[in-house]
C-alpha cells in the first residue's frame, strides 16, 4: 500500500488510479452507485460546474444530507481540488443550520430533498449554487456573471474539513481540521487493523462525523472497498435486511447499538428463559457462545470487525461480548483529533480499556494523582486540529503552555493500554472529596432490568439518578394514572437499593426520577448532560412522582 499520503487529493488520485474497475459504493434500493473510475469522472465534472460557477479554492463547500454514495462525491468534489469541506450533521435543526452556514461563510451547498426544508430560505439565497445530492441537479444557481476560477492541489497544512460540533457541555464550535489531520487517519487505520482490500462494509453513522468519515468513508475509499447505504429510515426490519443482503465484514458504531441489542433481545430472551436462566448459571460460556453465533448471524453472518467508538461501552455489556466472542473493537478519539487517540484489535485487548495510542501520534497523562495514576489524556501528533474556526481564544484553552491538546478525559495507564475514568467536566466530588465518576454508576443502573438508559448529576449537594425505562416496563400511555405512580415509586426503590448494594459508599445514589422522553443526544449517542444537571430536561416525575411539565 501507498503509505506516503499527506493530502485528500493524493488518495483520491491513488484510489481511483489503483481500483478503477471496483465497485466503490452503493444505496440500496436505489440506482445510486458508482465504481472507482465513474466516481472519478463524476467528481472531476462536479469539480468543474463549481469552478465554472466561481467557487474558488479556499471557499467553503457545506453536506446536510442524511448517508447516500453521492454524500462522498461532494466532499471529495470539494477537498480533492482545493475547497474546504462543511459536513452538517443531518438532524442538526433548521437554526444550527443557519447558524453553520453563516459561521462558516459557505458560498456552495450540497443538499438532500429530505433535508432541504430545514433550511432557511435567506441561506439558500446567499448561495451561489445549491445541488440536490439525489440526482445532482441545481436547485439554486445564483451565478449570473461569475467568473470561473481553477482549482488548485492543495497542500497537506491546507484546511480540509470545518466540523461543527456541540459536543456534550456547551456551544458549537467549528474544528479545523487539515489535509495532514484526515489523510493520516487513513494511515493510522491501515497501521491498526488491516482489512483485505475490496472488502464490504454497512454504514450506519453520520457520515458527517469524524469518526465515520475517517473509518467507514476515508479508508474503505483507500482500501478499494465497498461501503453500503439504507435509503430507509434504519427501523429494525430495514436494519436487518440490509445485513442480511450485504453481509457486511466490517461495521463502525457507537455502544448505544450493541448495548440495545444486548439489552432488548439478549439480556429480556434469557430473563424470560428458566432454562436459558438455569444453562446461565451452570453453562454459562456455552450459552454465550451460542448467543454470539446468532448475534453474527443477526449482522450478516460474515462480520470481522465492529468497531465501538463515541462513548465508553457498558462494562456489563463488553463482559458479555468478549465471552459470547463478538468481534468488537473499541477506540477513543475526539473531533479535534481527526478522530483517534486509540484504537484496540479485536480479542488483543483488555476487557475495559480504550486500546492503545495509535500509530505516529504521543499520548501522555497530564496533572496525574499519584495516588491514583489518573490524568487528562493530553495528545501531540499529525492528527491534532489546526484549531477553532474565528475562535482563538478557545482554540488556545484547550492546548497546554507546551502544546498538546486537552482532551478532558481522565484515565489511567495500565502498560500501553488506557483505561478512560471520565470527563474531567462531569467527575463529582464528594463531601470527603473524592473523586466520583457518573458513568461508573449508569453502568449498575443500566444493567438493571428494564433500564434503556441512564444519567447521574449531582443537585445540591446530592447524587441524583435520571432513569429512562423500556416502555415494555412502564408504559405512561397506556397504564392508568394510579397505577404508573405505583409502579414509579416502586422502581425508584429498586433502583436505589440494586445500586447502592453494588456501589461503594461514596457512590451511593440519594433519589432517582424516572424520565419520560428519551434523552437528548448528541450525533455519536452521547447524552448532553449539561441540560439536565439543574432541573432535567422534557417530561420526567419529581420526588412525589407526579409529572413535571416545566
Amino acid at each position: 500500500m501507498y503509505e506516503n499520503i499527506k493530502t485528500l487529493r493524493e488518495l483520491y488520485e491513488f484510489a481511483t488510479d489503483t481500483y478503477q474497475n471496483a465497485p466503490m459504493s452503493e444505496m440500496l434500493d436505489s440506482d445510486q452507485m458508482y465504481t472507482y473510475s465513474s466516481f472519478r469522472r463524476a467528481c472531476d465534472d462536479m469539480s468543474a460546474r463549481l469552478s465554472a460557477a466561481g467557487v474558488a479554492p479556499g471557499e467553503k463547500v457545506a453536506i446536510y444530507s442524511q448517508n447516500m454514495p453521492n454524500w462522498t462525491l461532494a466532499l471529495f468534489s470539494a477537498v480533492a481540488f482545493g475547497r474546504v469541506a462543511v459536513p452538517i450533521l443531518s438532524e442538526s435543526s433548521s437554526l444550527e443550520v443557519e447558524n453553520i452556514l453563516t459561521h462558516s461563510e459557505t458560498s456552495c451547498l450540497f443538499v438532500s430533498r429530505a433535508k432541504l426544508p430545514a433550511v432557511p430560505q435567506k441561506c439558500l439565497d446567499a448561495m451561489k449554487l445549491v445541488i440536490c445530492l439525489d440526482d445532482l441537479g441545481v436547485l439554486a444557481d445564483h451565478t449570473e456573471g461569475a467568473v470561473p476560477v481553477h482549482a488548485n492541489i492543495p497542500e497537506p497544512e491546507d484546511m480540509a474539513g470545518l466540523f461543527y460540533t456541540s459536543g456534550t457541555t456547551g456551544k458549537a464550535k467549528g474544528v479545523m481540521l487539515s489535509h495532514r489531520n484526515l489523510s493520516h487517519m487513513v494511515i493510522v487505520a491501515w497501521r491498526s487493523t488491516r482489512f483485505k482490500t475490496g472488502y464490504r462494509g454497512l454504514s450506519i453513522l453520520p457520515m458527517a462525523h469524524t469518526y465515520e468519515m475517517s473509518l467507514s468513508l476515508l479508508y474503505p475509499f483507500y482500501m478499494g472497498a465497498c461501503m453500503y447505504y439504507i435509503k430507509k429510515a434504519p427501523t429494525t426490519s430495514v436494519l436487518v435486511d440490509a445485513l442480511s443482503r450485504v453481509k457486511p465484514q466490517v461495521i463502525c458504531s457507537v455502544p448505544l447499538i450493541i448495548e440495545k441489542v444486548y439489552r432488548s433481545a439478549v439480556r429480556k430472551t434469557i430473563d424470560k428463559s428458566k432454562v436459558l436462566t438455569w444453562m446461565e448459571k451452570h453453562m454459562r460460556r456455552v450459552l454465550y457462545l451460542l448467543i454470539g453465533r446468532k448475534i453474527r448471524k443477526f449482522f450478516g453472518g460474515e462480520l470481522i470487525f465492529f468497531g465501538i467508538g463515541g462513548a465508553k461501552l457498558d462494562p456489563v455489556v463488553e463482559k458479555f461480548l468478549r465471552e459470547a466472542r463478538f468481534p468488537y473493537a473499541p477506540g477513543y478519539g475526539l473531533t479535534e483529533t481527526a478522530p483517534l487517540i486509540t484504537y484496540s484489535v479485536v480479542n488483543h485487548f483488555p476487557m475495559y480499556s480504550i486500546g492503545e495510542p495509535v500509530y505516529g501520534i504521543e499520548v501522555r497523562l497530564g496533572d496525574m494523582d499519584p495516588a491514583t495514576g489518573e490524568g487528562e489524556i493530553q495528545v501531540k501528533g499529525p492528527n491534532v486540529m489546526m484549531g477553532y474556526y474565528k475562535d482563538p481564544e478557545r482554540t488556545a484553552s484547550v492546548f497546554t503552555p507546551d502544546g498538546w491538546l486537552r482532551t478532558g478525559d481522565l484515565a489511567l495507564r495500565k502498560g500501553k493500554f488506557l483505561f478512560i475514568k471520565g470527563r474531567i467536566g462531569t467527575m463529582i466530588v464528594g463531601a470527603s472529596g473524592e473523586n466520583i465518576y457518573p458513568e461508573e454508576i449508569e453502568s449498575v443502573i443500566n444493567d438493571f432490568s428494564g433500564v434503556n438508559e441512564s444519567l447521574v448529576v449531582k443537585r445540591e449537594g446530592k447524587l441524583v439518578a435520571l432513569v429512562k425505562f423500556d416502555e415494555s416496563v412502564l408504559n405512561w400511555d397506556q397504564e392508568r394514572e394510579d397505577k404508573i405512580f405505583e409502579k414509579i415509586e416502586a422502581k425508584k426503590k429498586e433502583i436505589m437499593d440494586f445500586v447502592n448494594n453494588r456501589v461503594k459508599k461514596s457512590n451511593n445514589i440519594n433519589d432517582v426520577e424516572i424520565v419520560k422522553e428519551p434523552f437528548i443526544k448528541t450525533a455519536t449517542m452521547k447524552i448532553r448532560r449539561f441540560l439536565y444537571e439543574k432541573t432535567g430536561k422534557g417530561d420526567k416525575t419529581d420526588k412525589a412522582g407526579k409529572p413535571d411539565n416545566k
